[in-house]
Formats: structure tokens, C-alpha cells, sequence
């Protein structure tokens, strides 16, 4: 019986330890996918900067009062609003990454947009999930002043 008792918890330790080592390694990978985001918006590239959502018709970003679904029609209202060359410098901060399971994470964080001296700035809530092709946002809301 005691045998069983050591058995456990070695084997409950050594979880414990893998699921943390999983976790650490998920919020790496997901700061990872927000540093090709904001070097990709630093650099002018929309479509780069899109590769880190989720390429779905459920895809969902919110900002102000109005929700909108579907890659396709969050890639048009960047396309609309931030023109290639009139981007400016984004930066990221006080990023908080939860990491919710193996496949699921929620990131809170603000941002600053700095468009030729004029600061637009905010805070944003980001949930991922972890697809084939790795981390992708799901699901974007996003204030800003």
C-alpha cells in the first residue's frame, strides 16, 4: 500500500511538472505570434499582420460598438482604416498571458499606436487557440480612446 502512495505521487509530480513545462512553453509561442504582429504592422505588411488570426469565417473582433465576423471582413476594416503607408509604430504592453489548456489562452494587454506624433492608444483582450499551424486569435476586442 505504501508502495501505491509513492507511485502516485511520483506519477502526480511528474504530471504536474509536464503541464507546467506546456504551459510555459504555450505563452512563449503565443508572445512569439504577437511579436510577428507588431513587426509586421511596424513594417506596413496587413497581410502579415493577419497571418496571426485565425483564418475563419468565426473569427471575431470587436472594438467600440461594432462586432465584426470573419477573416475576410476584419482583414477589410484594416484595409479600410490603416492605409500601408500611414500604419505607424505599434507596440505592445503589459502583456498578461493565461494559459487556459493545451490549446486555449486568453491575452490581456494595451497597446500604443503612434501615427506620425498622434498617439492612439488602448487595452485589448485576445483569445487563442492553438490550430495545425499553431496559435492564431480567435477572437480579438480591442478599446481604444
Amino acid at each position: 500500500m505504501k508502495k501505491f502512495g509513492v507511485l502516485t505521487f511520483v506519477v502526480f509530480s511528474l504530471a504536474g511538472r509536464m503541464f507546467s513545462q506546456t504551459f510555459q512553453t504555450a505563452e512563449k509561442e503565443i508572445k512569439a505570434v504577437l511579436d510577428l504582429q507588431k513587426a509586421a504592422w511596424n513594417r506596413g505588411d496587413l497581410e502579415g499582420f493577419m497571418k496571426t488570426y485565425w483564418k475563419s469565417e468565426a473569427l471575431t473582433f470587436q472594438s467600440g460598438n461594432s462586432r465584426t465576423h470573419g477573416w475576410n471582413e476584419v482583414f477589410a476594416r484594416y484595409k479600410k482604416n490603416y492605409a500601408p503607408d500611414k500604419m505607424g509604430k505599434l507596440d505592445f504592453t503589459d502583456l498578461s498571458v493565461q494559459v487556459l489548456s493545451r490549446d486555449a489562452a486568453y491575452v490581456l494587454g494595451r497597446f500604443k499606436l503612434d501615427l506620425n506624433g498622434s498617439l492612439k492608444e488602448g487595452v485589448f483582450t485576445l483569445i487563442f487557440k492553438r490550430l495545425n499551424d499553431g496559435w492564431r486569435i480567435i477572437h480579438d476586442h480591442t478599446s481604444s480612446n
